[in-house]
């Protein structure tokens, strides 16, 4: 890790960069699909009206709509990912802001296209299938059409709500630009005294440090920053939930929840079923930090004591060409054909790997319909670093296999699937190093993690689930959400899911204010459910071989062509019912007895 100041995008060798040129080699080219765009929406909206007229009529207005949103997706994908190397960069804020405004024109001129089939005779569209065999393409797409009627307003309001999309987006946009723009954290000092710059990408780093004055320093430097800015950042977060209760209401939703949930196709039950399993197996929450606070043989046992590696001894240093062989190897029950793709898309430009000033903190897999996948990475030389790119070319496999198999109608999946999706490849990647390493506090480093694994995705994230379900409801209720309320109900739902032998610091109550993921409501409880789920699959993968990996290759390539409930039961897991939720948690309890046999040997 860079011990002085972050180095400028320039400054970044190409071979760790993207090649954003696969989407456009160049700007001008970007210009002219956005102009591209604008002639596709009169050709859209010359439908309106339309859709009825005949088999062929219907056939090509779904055509012309595929051709809009794929170009539109292009430009806006472009545009924002080149914000994403640098937010500060102007010239690609501005692009970013002519596509967001593109956008919501093209959802205002599609907006008459739903409620225009749903005013149809049933009988009408079925002789239209029989008419025109293109339009067999179409029938799933159909039958979620049909599925949204309930929730589905006018042609003049469905362009309103269309048309206010570009003010929406607000809340999310001004918590991106103030996190990964305008906002600096105190600088601290290193493990060797030398003063160091705190970031989004390095703050896990010094969570992990050896020296508790580091983690504490670290953060105390995190939350002061946003301890500052609280009031800000929980009337952005205000106007996000607000947004969320208004077009859940809209739409006639019983709940901001449940109107999340519907567009998955997944019933209340699945959500309230994981909150409640975590709950009910709290007390191995409470065990795991029992076990922790005996192991650092510390008097009290504090947030800033959650990441560092039980296992002092250990220093696993990773740097990124090696992390990409222990992921290759990791991945290998999937099959050379899956291990080869990979491989060619790293070294192709598919990742961009360090992390620069400006740069969008964190990790994503992204990449518009037709080209290829993309992953942001911020890589830091450490072990989670490595499960994070496993992770994140879980998401761009799928996508390549999805795009490749699917027509564009059909290839993008739901998030519900996508968080499964890349949990298998950590599954397997950990497994794999379980089982091969050989040194005796390297494999408790593991089994550390595996731990760590299930804390951060399955308690964690459920507890980030409580904590919206929370909000939302009480918003719904009338309440307001003040920054103290918000704070407060933070803090209970830590002291509720870490237990008696941690101690919450007060400064643990601001965390929810720098969760990017809270506006984008209702997102957070799908990677409990997707580690679940994974953990199911990569057992059967690992012990059934070729058939198992034959359906979950199946999965990826199926996209977003059915219910991802109904994709997950046909790769071999029903998440209708608690019981993947519970046998995770299960295993959770069985690394713990690992872990302490082996630091009892």
């Amino acid at each position: 890790m860079p011990n002085k100041t972050l180095p400028n995008r320039e400054d970044i060798a190409p071979e760790f960069k993207w090649h954003l040129e696969d989407i456009y080699p160049n700007d001008d080219l970007w210009e002219k699909d956005f102009k591209a765009v604008g002639g596709l929406i009169e050709k859209v909206e010359s439908y309106k009206g339309k859709l009825g007229e005949s088999a062929k009529t219907m056939l090509e207005a779904f055509r012309t709509q595929e051709d809009l949103n794929r170009i539109d997706e292009m430009v806006f994908t472009y545009a924002r990912m080149r914000r994403d190397e640098n937010n500060a960069n102007p010239v690609y804020q501005a692009l970013t802001d002519r596509s967001e405004s593109l956008s919501a024109r093209v959802q205002a001129a599609i907006s008459f296209f739903i409620p225009e089939i749903l005013s149809l005779p049933a009988e009408t569209l079925e002789q239209f299938r029989k008419e025109e065999p293109g339009l067999e393409l179409y029938r799933f797409a159909l039958e979620e059409i049909y599925r949204q009627k309930p929730h589905t307003l006018s042609p003049a309001e469905e362009q309103i709500i269309a048309r206010a999309e570009e003010v929406t987006q607000a809340p999310a946009n001004i918590f991106t630009m103030l996190n990964n723009a305008d906002l600096t954290f105190p600088p601290i000092k290193d493990e060797e005294g030398n003063e160091v710059e705190v970031t989004h990408g390095r703050y896990i780093n010094f969570m992990e440090s050896k020296d508790r004055r580091v983690r504490k320093d670290a953060f105390a430097s995190m939350y002061s920053a946003y301890r500052k800015l609280i009031n800000t950042v929980a009337a952005t977060y205000n106007s996000s939930v607000k947004k969320d209760v208004f077009y859940a209401r809209v739409r006639q939703y019983p709940s901001a929840l449940e109107a999340s949930l519907f567009n998955d196709n997944v019933p209340l039950e699945v959500y309230d079923n994981l909150i409640k399993t975590v709950r009910n197996n709290i007390d191995k929450m409470y065990r795991y930090v029992a076990l922790r606070k005996k192991i650092l043989e510390l008097d009290e046992l504090h947030m800033y004591d959650l990441y560092t590696p039980m296992v002092k001894e250990v220093k696993w240093e990773v740097p990124y060409p090696r992390a990409i062989e222990m992921v290759q190897k990791g991945l290998a029950p999937l099959g050379t054909a899956y291990i080869q793709t990979a491989a060619e898309g790293i070294n192709s430009g598919w990742v961009d790997v360090y992390e620069n000033k400006g740069k969008t903190s964190g990790a994503y897999s992204w990449g518009p319909y037709g080209v290829h996948p993309y992953v942001l990475l911020n890589y830091q030389d450490n072990l989670n670093n490595v499960f994070t790119l496993a992770h994140e070319m879980g998401h761009a496999m799928h996508s390549y296999y999805a795009y490749r198999e699917q027509p564009y109608i059909y290839a993008h999946y739901k998030i519900f699937t996508a968080e499964v999706a890349s949990t298998v490849n950590e599954t397997l990647l950990i497994r794999h190093l379980l089982d091969t390493v050989s040194e005796r506090d390297k494999k408790l480093y593991l089994l550390n993690h595996y731990l760590e694994q299930f804390r951060g995705t399955v308690f964690r994230q459920t507890m980030f689930a409580e904590f919206e379900k929370i909000t939302h409801e009480k918003m719904e209720a009338g309440e307001a959400l003040t920054p103290e309320l918000l704070c407060q109900i933070y803090h209970r739902l830590n002291v509720d899911y870490y237990g008696p032998d941690m101690v919450v610091d007060d400064d643990i109550k601001y965390e929810w204010a720098r969760i990017p993921h809270f506006y984008s409501a209702f997102y957070v409880y799908k990677y409990a459910t997707g580690f679940s789920a994974a953990t199911s699959l990569a057992g059967q993968i690992l012990e059934q071989g070729d058939q198992a990996v034959t359906r979950y290759l199946d999965f990826l390539k199926k996209g977003g062509s059915d219910y991802s409930l109904n994709l997950l039961r046909a790769a071999g897991v029903d998440m209708t019912s608690p019981q993947p939720v519970q046998e995770g948690l299960d295993v959770f309890a069985k690394l713990l007895d690992e872990f302490e046999k082996h630091v009892n040997s």
